[in-house]
């Protein structure tokens, strides 16, 4: 049922328009008053309840005249006694009403509909719309050379100039502001896009080459008609505007004053704003269109970026994955890596890992303990008396011990290798493990740094402490080093380390 309000509050405040878009029904109110809306542009003022039905092609029951009436409560309709009908005394007293847009209702479907057209727009780039600009302005510069210009010509030009101007700058932005969106493709149709981005990119190309040439035209004539006196045809337009004014009291003169002034300021802010669009004032105060060609191009470039990062995203083991569980589980398979929201790790679980020896396996240690609740909700709290805290004295000491340990040995192995000059490779003493492994970076990063056909390289280490030499021997066989863990082999060269810290 359609909702109803009393008698009594038709009469109270001001109308409420846009109320049937909030309440139950709200799609029946919505097509009754378009169908109003759809018969006024044919220039037809009043319905009939039947006329409705039959345009809706619905019953012209008492659900709809209920719903008429409430619209009429509403404010969005206007209910006039339908006498034209009557026959007999029955058909008197039998309620019949013409219906009709009020002006409430009338200016709240212009607002809704202007509301669902910006909202709905996506916006053009107007290459026809600059042509159309630079027709007009060279028409009003025409106007300008005339000694006593026709005030309604130059009025109507200017009309249609601004009416141009507003299209355009409106279009572009709202088409640079759905681009902005379509290149943001994460949730999108790829496929399309990538179908879509060829057109999208020569579009683009066509009005930039349009809004440099016919920009550049513009703003040349929008200077020529400074000089020859625009603000001349503004004052007329603006006169044409305020003989319509509406006089105020008795001072119809000062009215038509004000009215002119108005008019007046309108057109110069309106001409200001087209200016400012085509032409720069400074280096600092770029136009529009400059502006809009920049934007246009970063457009470009990242379409173009997008779809190169498509493309990535498209070749590769993880884009061919059936699913995102199948994704997770390669990408656990590649790298290793697993989620560690569960890792909650007791004292007893650090003492049984502590005596490990080196190098078992994960697999082979002793497991961790985790609580269900923890898995399942990611927080765990564990109750009673909180764990003490361990004492890693000792574990510190173990790693300091370690640390220089180590860094006797690299210092060892440095001096072992270090060369008093260019030295034969089967020259090189037995070689322990430490200096052996050494040895084995210094020649990877000379061999590595060594261009093809070169046969003398020079390198430093990565942590500049060591100079490395190496050349080649023509001719010299085969060079055997003798270490700690078996022999190497391998073409003779001369080698030359030099330790950079040494004083």
């Amino acid at each position: 049922m359609v909702s109803g309000v009393s008698q009594s509050a038709r009469d109270q405040g001001e109308p409420q328009p846009f109320t049937h878009l909030g309440v139950p029904n709200a799609d029946l109110y919505r097509s009754l008053l378009l169908t109003f809306a759809r018969a006024k542009e044919r220039f037809i003022v009043h319905l009939r309840p039947e006329d409705i039905a039959a345009e809706l092609r619905i019953d012209a029951d008492e659900q709809l005249t209920l719903a008429l009436e409430q619209l009429v409560v509403w404010g969005n309709l206007r209910a006039d006694v339908d006498t034209s009908r009557v026959t007999t005394v029955e058909d008197f007293h039998r309620k019949r009403c013409l219906y009709q847009l009020a002006a409430a209702g009338q200016a709240a479907e212009q607002a809704i509909a202007f509301y669902e057209e910006a909202i709905g727009r996506r916006g053009q780039l107007q290459s026809v719309a600059l042509a159309d600009i630079a027709e007009r302005l060279h028409s009003l510069k025409v106007i300008a050379a005339q000694p006593d210009p026709d005030r309604a010509k130059t009025h109507l030009l200017l009309l249609s100039l601004a009416e141009r101007f507003t299209s355009l700058a409106d279009n572009a932005q709202a088409f640079m502001s759905a681009l902005r969106r379509a290149i943001d493709f994460s949730d999108g149709d790829v496929d399309g896009f990538l179908a879509y981005k060829e057109r999208l990119i020569d579009y683009i190309n066509k009005f930039i080459a349009d809004l440099a040439n016919s920009g550049g035209q513009i703003a040349v004539l929008l200077g020529e008609l400074e000089v020859a006196g625009h603000e001349r045809l503004l004052t007329l337009a603006a006169g044409r505007e305020a003989a319509d004014a509406v006089p105020e009291g008795a001072d119809a003169a000062g009215s038509r004053e004000r009215a002119e002034k108005e008019a007046l300021d309108a057109w110069r802010n309106r001409w200001r704003g087209l200016r400012d669009w085509f032409r720069s004032r400074d280096a600092g105060h770029p136009s529009q269109a400059r502006l809009l060609r920049q934007a246009a191009v970063t457009a470009i470039k990242q379409l173009i970026d997008a779809v190169g990062l498509l493309n990535e995203r498209r070749s590769g083991w993880f884009a061919e994955a059936p699913d995102d569980e199948a994704a997770h589980r390669l990408w656990r398979a590649a790298f290793g890596l697993c989620p560690a929201r569960h890792l909650s790790v007791t004292g007893e679980t650090a003492d049984a890992w502590h005596d490990l020896p080196l190098g078992m396996a994960w697999r082979d240690a002793p497991p961790i303990r985790i609580s269900p609740q923890l898995r399942r909700t990611g927080t765990y709290e564990r109750r009673g008396k909180p764990s003490q805290v361990r004492d890693r004295s000792a574990d510190r000491e173990l790693l300091r011990a370690q640390a220089e340990l180590e860094a006797a040995e690299t210092a060892a192995a440095r001096r072992c290798l270090g060369t008093a000059g260019p030295t034969l490779l089967s020259a090189l003493d037995v070689l322990d493990t430490q200096a052996f492994r050494l040895f084995l970076a210094l020649l990877g990063d000379a061999l590595a740094a060594r261009m093809p056909g070169d046969t003398e390289v020079k390198t430093v280490t990565s942590d500049g402490t060591l100079e490395v030499r190496l050349s080649l021997v023509p001719d010299g066989g085969t060079a055997t080093i003798r270490t700690a863990d078996g022999l190497l082999r391998g073409p003779e060269h001369i080698v030359e380390i030099t330790d950079l810290t040494a004083s």
